[in-house]
């Protein structure tokens, strides 16, 4: 008996949002036990696995809150210390993060980016990292190829949607939208296989069966299995007398 192989669906490594997707998400802090600047941050921070580097980063689970994708999350750190400077000795990652969490708060407030009114800019004002707990805002989100194949592809977030795009006000009121891919180029495809892959055997072929599949040959080891990611550590507990996100 032969089986044909060639109309079976291929198995989903991961349930992943699609790329370009506008999605309506809740942010949580993940601390990572360092500290930050103020007292809002105690051991907020998470180090960097680099040898050697002075980055501190904050992880962030992002839950999609409403529409077709809901429930879903992802996950980002960004960079508030360390790394390489500018020729003011600013950390570069720092300034990037920073600019990406007053976009959030412009969302999640519905503030005219070009709004630079007292008001305005009283909203923008945080106690510490910490209050960005719980925001909620318009992001449009992508798929990021994996650089090594052992790993599959995850989301990240693309940019945040800010008001008066298009998308905004559809995106905050939990209603579909189109997704609009991100063009990224996809991760190489594999070159085709010149050497036996890891779960071949050796098999004879039978007398009047099929010649052997080019899998048919002694086994080589494979790639040991990527180690288990720890479990998260609790989110921080909001602040009284928090930012306005927190308060509805």
């Amino acid at each position: 008996m032969t089986y044909d192989m060639n109309d079976a669906e291929l198995p989903r490594g991961s349930d992943l949002i699609p790329d370009g997707s506008f999605v309506k998400v809740i942010m949580h802090l993940r601390k990572g036990g360092l500290d930050g600047q103020g007292e809002a941050d105690r051991g907020l921070l998470k180090a960097t696995k680099t040898q050697g580097s002075d980055v501190k980063m904050l992880d962030c689970e992002f839950t999609v809150t409403a529409g077709p994708h809901i429930r879903r999350k992802f996950w980002q750190t960004f960079t508030v210390v360390g790394g390489k400077v500018d020729e003011q000795g600013v950390s570069i990652g720092w300034k990037i993060s920073k600019g990406v969490f007053r976009a959030m708060i412009d969302s999640a407030l519905g503030l005219d980016s070009q709004d630079m009114s007292e008001a305005a800019k009283a909203k923008r004002m945080l106690r510490g990292l910490a209050d960005l707990h719980g925001i909620t805002f318009a992001a449009k989100v992508r798929v990021e190829p994996a650089n090594d194949p052992r790993y599959s592809d995850s989301n990240r977030l693309d940019r945040v949607v800010l008001p008066g795009e298009p998308e905004y006000a559809k995106v905050m009121a939990g209603e579909g939208v189109a997704a609009a891919p991100s063009h990224r180029p996809a991760r190489p495809p594999a070159a085709a296989a010149t050497t036996p892959p890891a779960w071949s055997g050796t098999a004879a072929a039978a007398p009047g069966a099929p010649a052997p599949r080019m899998w048919e040959r002694p086994a080589t080891a494979s790639p040991a299995p990527a180690a288990r990611q720890p479990a998260a550590p609790p989110a921080p507990a909001p602040v009284a007398g928090g930012p306005a996100w927190l308060n509805g």
